[in-house]
């Protein structure tokens, strides 16, 4: 059995550096030889390349924008009439994505309108969905990258987020049947939303392009306090095969190179 590949996630690890240029210095310092994060289009991208060279630190997956935030998006690509907004929110992603030779896309879905109900606006924005996952899916496959969709969970992080279960977005990539749109299994939400993870691992195997991992419910460490076993999990994921990465997206409960004991103490018993 292989061991897992572990990814720092950069917006939420070393936040007391200033930029992502500085942040993804200290991932690799801290042994981690790949990095990932949400949203880079704030920094200067020249210095995200020769920060990448110089370490050597892979970038493994960026997310397409969330929109206006200040009205309250995160993600567009199930929202009704933000469909050129997306596209051309993909296009800059693409393009840092190509300069970073990252070749994974996480594709936000988006929330439900403001005073919508959930089932009034559910067929209409998974069709939006499912077309612009169609159109993602091509541009994508011209630049041999791999488009992933992630349900976030509505009852602690986001209740508004369209796309909120395992089973929710196996279903629309049943209906979107394109090789390189994928599933992005963050075992926070999906603990969160649905449980059952050893189930649920095991059907969706085959379809989940990333891994994301924190502990429930106060999104920390994996060795902190709560609900999971990260030592079995980790063991269930190495025993299907899963040779993707694993993101670390997480609030560490101090700083965080303190707080990364947890993937020393792994990284030490798999070289065993």
């Amino acid at each position: 059995m292989a061991p897992l590949k572990f990814c720092a996630n950069i917006s939420w690890l070393f936040t007391d550096l200033p930029d992502f240029t500085k942040r993804i210095y200290a991932a690799a310092s801290a042994g981690f030889q790949a990095v990932e994060a949400a949203w880079l289009f704030d920094s200067d991208l020249r210095e995200l390349q020769k920060a990448r060279e110089e370490t050597g630190v892979e970038v493994v997956l960026l997310n397409t924008p969330p929109g206006d935030v200040k009205e309250g998006d995160l993600g567009l690509a199930a929202v009704p009439g933000k469909e050129a907004e997306f596209r051309q929110g993909l296009d800059l992603t693409v393009k840092y994505a190509k300069a970073l030779k990252c070749n994974r896309i996480h594709l936000m879905a988006g929330r439900i309108p403001v005073d919508s109900d959930r089932t009034a606006v559910a067929k209409e924005m998974e069709a939006v969905f499912v077309q612009n996952l169609n159109y993602a899916a091509d541009v994508l496959s011209k630049e041999g990258m791999t488009g992933l969709i992630e349900p976030i969970n509505t009852r602690i992080t986001d209740p508004r987020y369209f796309l909120d279960s395992p089973h929710q977005a196996a279903a629309i990539l049943e209906k979107v049947g394109k090789p390189n749109i994928k599933l992005q299994m963050d075992i926070f939400h999906w603990q969160i939303m649905d449980g059952n993870l050893t189930q649920n691992m095991h059907k969706y195997f085959p379809i989940i392009g990333h891994v994301q991992i924190a502990q429930v419910p106060g999104r920390n460490e994996p060795d902190s306090h709560g609900e999971l076993n990260y030592s079995y999990l980790f063991n269930s994921l190495e025993n299907l095969g899963y040779s993707g990465y694993v993101g670390c997206e997480y609030k560490p409960l101090g700083t965080t190179e303190k707080g990364l004991g947890w993937i020393k103490e792994y990284w030490t018993q798999r070289r065993c």
